[in-house]
């Protein structure tokens, strides 16, 4: 059984804790969305910032080529003349490589590139006012990408400017984002432009490709992100949208580790405090419903003590509410269970004495009277010697009744003397037949042994007291059996027990009386101290043997005595 005061304890606790650790879930779970949107969202603005930089430094390059075209278009300039202009336009324009003019069929007329090998031909010719030429490596083996303009000039329709994408190597390696986060330009095919981490250099020089990446894909929005493990470490990505014209975009990388670190610490700081909570709600808990529910506790000592018959006992309850009031009502309860106990023992005391002076009264006025009705009889006859032989002995045999019944309260009040010797179980049942033949013979019953067992049957008693109890038995069941019936006696046992029953085909004994039989001063009869039983008992105790009865009303009693059987007598 789980006490109530735990079941109490846990209710408190439990009631206090639940919406703690909900607290704790929620807040944890949102703490971490919150946190990993919020990284999420620098991370684009930071890609976003590089992507404007980036397509700002391109308008400013498309400008410095858009303003050697105008020095071109309509001007009649001879190729000697071209070439100058192309070249002054490079040398004052870091950004240009080359500039080269192609006549309508692709052939190069002019360039300020001014190394022995001549331009290779235009293989994309084009309508388009501007086309971005896919990003290449040059003989630097550096990334570089090529611009082709149209021209309002017939004879040398196109313009193409070689640029140099050194320049946004600043701009990516300038990116940075925690402590290991690092930003990369990729075009519209995968190729790395630009790489600000560590390996960058390495990863264009081999060339390298992230088509598999996802966030080179063309339909990636800006913003997008993911996370993924990338040469075994568990980084955090976010694109923006290609850049118009030139289908580039920046992607900004960073581990997890470091990105969510912010977060983290913010967990597991909301986790230890949330710990802490649910352990001072634990013991906050445990100990108001400890101090709730000690009055209950209080009130179950009382009962316990109330029921072990401690009526002296009281609880002391010193809150102001229900519970004190029950514990008054405890008190009062208690002060009135003693008040009835102290009326019920002086009831009780009465009632018997009330009963031994009645015993005392009906067994001594018959004796006491026959004495007085002798001795006036023995004034009138005082010269009959047969009478006074007669007086004398009636006067004997009267106070020897007289003796008896003082002898029984005296042996009930304090334990009877007894000697201990082998007792044959068979021949004491005989001898106590014999001994009530007489006042069987006058009751009008049949007094009778059972058969004597073949093996003899010894017991530790002391026969004279054996005798008294079993004669006792015997006297009650006369008493009990009407003229015409019929009492015997059986002995039987076997090696440990010696058992003797006495038996009568009486008027039995109402089973709500059978177990108070054997109970000082109880007596199924009209007369007497109701000693006999209770003396009988305490005779069979003492000898270390039991005594029992079964009776049915209106067919007769068995009353059954057990005792140790002697195994070996000493001197047989």
């Amino acid at each position: 059984m789980i006490p109530i005061t735990r079941r109490m304890a846990l209710l408190v606790t439990t009631a206090a804790l639940v919406p703690l650790l909900i607290f704790g879930l929620v807040a944890g779970w949102t703490l971490r969305t919150t946190t990993q949107n919020s990284v999420r969202e620098n991370h684009a603005a930071i890609a976003a910032r590089a992507a404007e930089t980036i397509a700002l430094y391109l308008k400013s390059t498309e400008k410095l080529v858009k303003s050697a075209v105008s020095d071109l278009e309509g001007t009649g300039l001879t190729h000697a003349q071209q070439q100058r202009v192309l070249l002054n336009q490079v040398t004052n324009t870091p950004e240009i490589k080359v500039l080269t003019l192609y006549d309508a069929r692709g052939v190069p007329l002019a360039t300020s590139d001014l190394t022995p090998a001549p331009p290779a031909p235009l293989a994309h010719l084009t309508e388009a006012a501007l086309t971005v030429l896919p990003v290449d490596l040059d003989g630097d083996q550096w990334p570089r990408t090529r611009l082709t303009l149209r021209l309002d000039e017939p004879l040398a329709p196109y313009l193409v400017a070689e640029l140099q994408l050194e320049e946004l190597w600043q701009v990516v390696d300038n990116v940075k984002v925690g402590m290991s986060g690092r930003a990369f330009l990729v075009d519209d095919t995968g190729r790395i432009i630009a790489d600000g981490r560590p390996d960058g250099k390495k990863r264009i020089a081999r060339r390298e490709r992230i088509g598999a990446h996802p966030l080179a894909r063309a339909t990636t929005v800006a913003g997008a992100s993911y996370t993924r493990a990338y040469d075994g470490v568990e980084v955090l990505a976010v694109a923006t949208a290609p850049l118009e014209r030139y289908g580039w975009r920046v992607i900004v990388e960073q581990p997890t580790a470091d990105a969510f670190a912010p977060a983290t610490r913010l967990e597991q700081q909301l986790l230890r405090f949330v710990t802490l909570a649910l352990l001072a709600n634990i013991a906050i808990g445990i100990a108001f419903g400890r101090s709730l529910l000690r009055p209950i506790s209080d009130l179950l000592g009382g009962i316990r003590a109330i029921g072990e018959g401690r009526l002296d006992q009281r609880v002391h309850i010193t809150r102001d509410d229900e519970f004190r009031l029950l514990g008054d009502a405890f008190n009062a309860t208690a002060d009135k269970l003693g008040e009835l106990q102290q009326a019920a023992i002086r009831q009780e005391r009465q009632a018997m004495f009330g009963r031994i002076a009645a015993g005392l009264v009906h067994d001594l006025s018959h004796p006491i009277q026959n004495i007085n009705n002798n001795c006036k009889l023995v004034l009138q006859m005082h010269d009959d010697a047969e009478y006074r032989a007669t007086f004398a002995k009636l006067v004997k045999r009267e106070f020897s009744t007289i003796q008896r019944t003082f002898e029984d309260l005296r042996n009930l009040a304090r334990p009877i003397p007894l000697e201990k010797f082998p007792v044959d179980a068979g021949k004491l049942m005989v001898d106590v037949v014999e001994r009530m033949q007489a006042q069987a013979s006058v009751a009008g019953v049949t007094v009778a042994a059972s058969e004597v067992p073949e093996r003899t049957l010894y017991l530790e008693g002391d026969l004279f007291a054996l005798g008294r109890v079993l004669r006792n038995l015997v006297l009650n069941a006369l008493q009990a059996t009407p003229p015409g019936g019929r009492v015997w006696i059986e002995v039987d046992g076997n090696d440990d027990r010696v058992q003797v029953h006495v038996c009568d085909t009486g008027c039995g004994i109402p089973a709500d009386r059978i177990q108070a039989v054997f109970e000082d001063f109880v007596t199924t009869k009209r007369r007497g101290l109701g000693l006999g039983l209770a003396i009988s008992r305490k005779i069979v105790e003492q000898l270390g043997g039991s005594i029992n009865v079964t009776s049915t009303v209106g067919e007769g009693s068995r009353f059954t005595l057990a005792f140790p059987r002697l195994s070996r007598i000493a001197g047989m």
